[in-house]
């Protein structure tokens, strides 16, 4: 595969290029790309007969118009078992979001980053403020909702976005929880709960919170087609909530918004309703045994996961492009490299679950890439790479689009007990501050049963503590004179007005809730304690 298709990855911004760009740029025929562990596609639905099916009927099915979409959502209401008038469909989930921003956003959408680049990048194209909450990589990217909503309360947030399970990194939050969850924001306009990949999580029988959504006035569940059935090409998703919501959606959409391909899709699951499930069940046996062989590479770090994609942190040292491009040039792997997520940084990948024959054959080409003797990405050589690096590109995007000046708290936090790398943020400015002055509890880990865990190294022992004779009394000597500091810039304080840029911004540490030079563990803190938390789970602190 030529090295020019690695330039694709440049031109976004925050997505990857399509499978079509990379075909077209590489020069190979169609169905000859690379493995692909980029786009999280069912890939075990729909089954072979399904295609030579929809092969067989393609010019009928791509001449003549689709019904209408209220014909297309009551058959899919009918199989779901939802009412019609509290549904709405859209030409694939990123059409709803945009239509909910639209009609449902008036100024202010609070969101977890890392997450789904449409909830971020959508509001601030139309001249929103967007809160962004940062997960912290100590805490295993996990969300804390107790910490959430106290955020979007100090920042006064007038609209909440939670992902479940999250893209990229697959955490899960119980129904429950939820609701609890739901009721805390009743005040708020709008609560979204975006569950287009939650089809493939297993924590919990039940896991959807649509049945809720239609009981409140402000809450929305979005759900994805595309994903769940393998077909992204087909775009198609669905959001439930209570009917004068789902109306506002649905008289905005064309009549003939979803296509003939969708129709035909949906109209025959009626017919492959086992199939379907058998391949929700084996994406998730393939989940487990992908994340047991990935873990078994030294050095890399596994997050638990509900979706059907596992987000791994890569050795120290190993810079996400790098292993992006040649994983693509040598191997022909597709694989997510997510530097240009907010919130994330190049030394994270995604990795779609995929059949055991394919892991292998990821898990080889990781070896090779990561640890082999040619330019090993695990220890770069000077000068190497691309000379790019996306993780930078993603806290450049977050300085100079977001309404946020620094997290104020987590800065004076880490200044306060010495910290190098951090220093305190301004008192004023436009930040997305964590609120400081209510005490609140570290994030719980997560109780996924499938959390495969991660073999760590032994502790290094230290040297052995050698005594040294009584330190001479030397007189005393004057300290020097403290030198000049500069004086801080002001920086304007009050919230800024939506639509204008940020002043100041985040470093990547400060994204991360690191100090940017040590590696952190993937779960819970060290030495941390377990207690309940107001939802009977366990919680470290």
């Amino acid at each position: 595969m030529s090295g020019n298709v690695t330039s694709l990855f440049r031109s976004t911004a925050a997505h990857s290029p399509s499978m079509a760009a990379l075909t077209r740029e590489s020069g190979e025929a169609a169905g000859a790309g690379p493995v692909d562990f980029c786009i999280p596609c069912n890939p075990y639905f729909p089954t072979p007969a399904m295609f030579d099916e929809m092969a067989g009927r393609l010019r009928e099915i791509i001449t003549y118009y689709p019904s209408s979409a209220d014909t297309i959502t009551a058959e899919l209401c009918g199989l779901l078992r939802l009412p019609p008038q509290c549904v709405a469909m859209g030409n694939g989930s990123t059409e709803l979001i945009t239509w909910i921003d639209h009609l449902l956003v008036r100024e202010s959408l609070a969101v977890p980053v890392p997450t789904f680049g449409r909830w971020t990048d959508q509001p601030m194209e139309t001249g929103k403020r967007v809160d962004m909450f940062p997960l912290q990589e100590a805490d295993g990217f996990a969300l804390d909702l107790t910490r959430y909503a106290e955020f979007v309360r100090a920042r006064g947030t007038r609209a909440v976005v939670v992902c479940n399970p999250n893209n990229p990194d697959g955490g899960y939050l119980h129904k429950q929880a939820l609701v609890r969850f739901m009721d805390a924001m009743a005040d708020r306009d709008l609560v979204v709960i975006d569950e287009s990949f939650l089809e493939f999580a297993d924590a919990e029988a039940e896991p959807s919170a649509a049945q809720e959504a239609m009981l409140r006035p402000n809450v929305v569940v979005l759900r994805s087609l595309g994903k769940n059935f393998g077909l992204h090409g087909i775009r198609f998703g669905y959001l439930v909530t209570n009917p004068q919501l789902a109306g506002r959606v649905r008289a905005m959409l064309p009549k003939w918004n979803l296509n003939s391909l969708a129709e035909h899709v949906v109209f025959m699951l009626r017919d492959h309703g086992a199939e379907y499930a058998r391949s929700l069940h084996q994406v998730r046996r393939d989940r487990l045994e992908m994340a047991g062989r990935l873990s078994a590479l030294p050095g890399l770090t596994v997050y638990p996961s509900q979706g059907n994609f596992l987000f791994v942190r890569l050795p120290v040292g190993a810079e996400g492009t790098v292993v992006r491009d040649r994983m693509l040039t040598e191997h022909r792997i597709l694989v997510r490299e997510c530097g240009n997520k907010i919130g994330s940084s190049s030394r994270f990948l995604r990795l779609v679950v995929r059949p055991q024959v394919d892991v292998r054959r990821l898990v080889s080409g990781l070896e090779q890439v990561l640890y082999g003797t040619r330019r090993g990405a695990a220890v770069p050589e000077p000068a190497t790479g691309t000379g790019y690096s996306s993780g930078t590109a993603a806290v450049d995007r977050l300085m100079s689009e977001t309404n946020g000046a620094g997290l104020r708290g987590i800065a004076a936090q880490a200044a306060g007990a010495g910290v190098p790398g951090l220093a305190a943020a301004p008192d004023a400015g436009s930040g997305m501050p964590l609120p400081a002055a209510v005490p609140v509890a570290p994030a719980a880990p997560r109780q996924v049963p499938q959390a495969v865990p991660v073999p760590q190294p032994a502790p290094y022992p230290g040297p052995v503590p050698v005594p040294h004779p009584a330190p001479v009394p030397q007189p005393p000597v004057p300290a020097p004179a403290p030198a000049p500091q500069p004086m801080p810039s002001p920086v304007p304080a009050g919230p800024t007005p939506p639509g204008v840029p940020a002043r100041g911004g985040l470093t990547a540490a400060q994204v991360r809730g690191t100090n940017g030079l040590e590696s952190v563990p993937a779960t819970g803190r060290p030495g941390a304690q377990s207690r309940p938390n107001a939802a009977g789970m366990g919680r470290t602190g």
